[in-house]
């Protein structure tokens, strides 16, 4: 493979692209009336312009979106954006679980998540679950593509991709400090300084975030909150502008950390009834803690003005152990938190036991160090071609990329024992005698998009392939030092075509319709017997510009082969990591999506527009089978956790001096475990409608006075059943700050 990779890598380097547009050039955005920043080496769509004129479903958040309500939970940022799913879990976004058009959001393990163009989850091939999520507030806008318009990404093709953009090096001196203060003690603080000269430019920042949390253990002091803190640095050296082949190359260097009292526990229906906010003192111990660090190499040429070319080098680590209670033992059967949660009754004993109100014996809980290491680093490759040939504009995408990553799992578990309401170690476990293994991925991968534009029309054809090469190394419980004397094999290989074609029609300057049809592919497990995820996806959509009033309304259908699950503890399984296989499957919906400005008055300088976005996704398996997770599954039930309704408003009334917003998001009640009809009290999370507030005042033009309010109208609210148990979102909060720049 890496022979091969060689070889491309020369013919390539002849030929290659950036997947977008160079940072200081603009655009105006003649559908907006906008001046958007177009990011070259960085960003996929770059554009709110580009993104309604894409042969394929799009959605692009800009910076001035961002700081409406300057969150620093991604789970809020993307709750205006259709088609998407979130599954809330620790109320602060730490950790987003998010689907795209029905894929499984648990750890957003189904979509392609990218910073800057880059694979982003700790091992996207190997352990594709995102235990690591990059800090929001470095974010300058985040790009969203489903359909036929994501070929170009992978290796998860059936939802969709997700990039995130992270702070440019500016085309000039500047620098900003942010710092606020808000409810259950939060704090964050945000520094950025960066400038550019003719060939030289830099940015620097730093985020820190920590809050004491929302939750309160039982018979303890400790808080349930976290701490975090991020790292960025970006140096760029360039040639002049106006030289005959402009090169760049950037480097960029990230480290953060981040400490969080978080818990798989959950509360049974009825102690959530009395107190959403309750942990049991079983969880005491709880946490995670992590290191995430990046490097990153860019460099940019342009032989000519119709070709340019990008090559990334990057390497990603990533660090995790989450301890926390795993199951009890109080006789000779081990039970897991879930059933302990699930059953009350039938495990009273372990639920008194978790709860405090009885005493233990040593070691009757046991608190499981889940310990892992990953590593993800690779090199790609795309060059852009474009060309006139009398009226048909012609645009060439051709890009590889090879990539390595793994997850090193070297677990243990500590016995403890529950006194008088208090929770105490009796026994220290041995690193490596829980899980001991190595997980490794090796792939390749290229893509060819053409994109071809006849008067009205716009075609674009395209195809992408990986070649992977997955690979397991069980050492076992007893061979801590990895001897390999009971050392157990596994591998999968895949190698897949998938293509894709997407046709836009322009109507005229206010209209547009566009389908696209591709196919929906996830890599498959690396043990026997686990098949990749394959579909046919199709969408046809139409946009609008009338007067004050623009959108789109998109229907898709994704007609499933073979759907995949994964036994995750995160979803409420053993927490083996493996996949299973759930056979063929429909998943077909609406999205919907509009924005009306009710007053945008130049002249007296303030304008209020009005967003409403829907979501209608319909799941259907077409298998029968038994599954741990899912439950019994009959031919005709709906896929878990997806919500069949979502409906999302925001308006905000802006001036130049004074601005506020408000956000309100409904998500439908949804099942825990497939199955149709009425939803089951002990299967259902209850629907929701939570309202967000925001406002900011400029003193002037360097001083903002900024806040906003978490759930307005504070809503207790379920989230998940998962990991173990009933959670709560976060409850009424309020955050008060100010910014100053240069």
């Amino acid at each position: 493979m890496k022979n091969n990779l060689i070889v491309a890598s020369l013919l390539v380097t002849s030929v290659m692209f950036a997947q977008e547009k160079e940072l200081s050039k603009t655009q105006k955005d003649s559908i907006e009336s906008l001046k958007e920043v177009l990011i070259t080496t960085d960003a996929i769509i770059g554009s709110k312009f580009k993104a309604k004129n894409k042969a394929g479903s799009t959605y692009f958040i800009s910076p001035k979106e961002l700081k409406a309500f300057n969150y620093d939970d991604v789970s809020r940022i993307l709750r205006t954006v259709p088609g998407v799913t979130i599954q809330e879990e620790d109320g602060f976004g730490l950790r987003p679980n998010i689907g795209m058009r029905g894929t499984s959001p648990n750890r957003s393990e189904k979509i392609t998540l990218m910073e800057d163009g880059i694979l982003i989850a700790p091992a996207p091939y190997a352990a594709p679950a995102a235990y690591y999520f990059p800090t929001v507030s470095r974010m300058q806008s985040f790009e969203i593509l489903k359909g036929g318009s994501q070929i170009q990404y992978g290796p998860y093709t059936t939802g969709g991709a997700i990039n995130m953009v992270s702070t440019q090096i500016p085309n000039r001196f500047s620098g900003r400090v942010i710092a606020s203060i808000g409810s259950f003690n939060t704090k964050k603080t945000y520094v950025n300084i960066g400038d550019e000269h003719k060939n030289f430019g830099y940015v620097l920042e730093y985020n820190n975030r920590n809050s004491d949390g929302f939750k309160k253990i039982d018979n303890s002091s400790r808080n349930t909150g976290f701490q975090a803190n991020d790292y960025v640095a970006k140096f760029r050296i360039n040639t002049d502008a106006d030289a005959k082949v402009y090169q760049s190359l950037t480097a960029k260097i990230q480290y953060s950390e981040d400490l969080a009292n978080e818990t798989y526990l959950g509360l049974t229906d009825e102690d959530y009834a009395k107190d959403a906010f309750r942990r049991y003192v079983g969880s005491n111990e709880d946490f995670i803690d992590t290191e995430h660090s990046q490097i990153m190499l860019t460099h940019l040429i342009k032989p000519s003005k119709n070709l340019s070319i990008t090559t990334k080098a990057y390497k990603n680590d990533f660090a995790r152990n989450w301890y926390k209670l795993d199951a009890l033992r109080l006789g000779t059967s081990r039970v897991s938190i879930n059933s302990i949660l699930e059953d009350p009754i039938r495990f009273n004993a372990e639920y008194r036991a978790v709860t405090g109100a009885d005493n233990t014996v040593d070691n009757a809980l046991l608190v499981k160090a889940n310990n892992r290491d990953y590593e993800a680093k690779g090199i790609q490759t795309v060059a852009n071609y474009a060309f006139e040939t009398g009226k048909a504009k012609h645009d060439i995408d051709f890009g590889i990329r090879y990539h390595e990553d793994y997850e090193d799992r070297f677990q243990w578990v500590d016995g403890y024992a529950i006194q008088n309401g208090v929770m105490n170690r009796t026994s220290n476990g041995t690193p490596g005698t829980d899980a001991n293994r190595i997980t490794k991925a090796e792939a390749i991968a290229a893509h060819v998009l053409y994109n071809l534009n006849i008067d009205r029309f716009t075609f674009t054809p395209g195809i992408r392939y990986e070649d992977i090469k997955l690979n397991s190394l069980n050492y076992g419980t007893n061979d801590i030092n990895r001897v390999g004397t009971t050392l157990a094999k596994a591998n999968n290989n895949i190698n897949v075509w998938i293509p894709g074609m997407g046709i836009l029609y322009k109507i005229n300057d206010d209209y547009n319709l566009f389908t696209s049809v591709h196919k929906g592919f996830s890599p498959p497990g690396v043990s026997a017997g686990e098949d990749a995820e394959n579909s046919l996806n199709t969408e046809l959509g139409f946009r609008f510009h009338k007067n004050a009033l623009q959108g789109e309304i998109i229907g898709y259908y994704n007609n499933f082969s073979n759907l995949q699950g994964s036994d995750s503890m995160s979803g409420g399984g053993a927490g083996t990591g493996d996949l299973f296989n759930a056979g063929a499957a429909i998943v077909k919906g609406i999205e919907l999506l509009a924005t009306y400005n009710v007053i945008d008055n130049l002249e007296k300088g303030f304008k209020i527009p009005v967003t409403i976005s829907y979501t209608l996704t319909d799941t259907e398996l077409k298998n029968n089978f038994n599954s741990a997770i899912w439950g019994t599954v009959e031919s005709g039930d709906e896929i878990p956790y997806i919500a069949k309704n979502q409906l999302a408003i925001t308006t905000a009334f802006e001036t130049q001096k004074f601005n506020f917003a408000v956000s309100g998001k409904y998500v439908d009640a949804f099942r825990t475990i497939a199955g149709t009809g009425t939803i089951a009290a002990n299967n259902k999370v209850a629907s929701n409608f939570i309202v967000d507030f925001s406002a900011k005042y400029n003193l002037n033009e360097h001083i903002s006075l900024m806040g906003n309010i978490i759930n307005l109208l504070d809503k207790e609210y379920a989230v998940s059943r998962v990991p173990a148990g009933l959670r709560p979102g976060q409850p009424f909060g309020i955050n008060i700050g100010i910014m100053a720049q240069l």
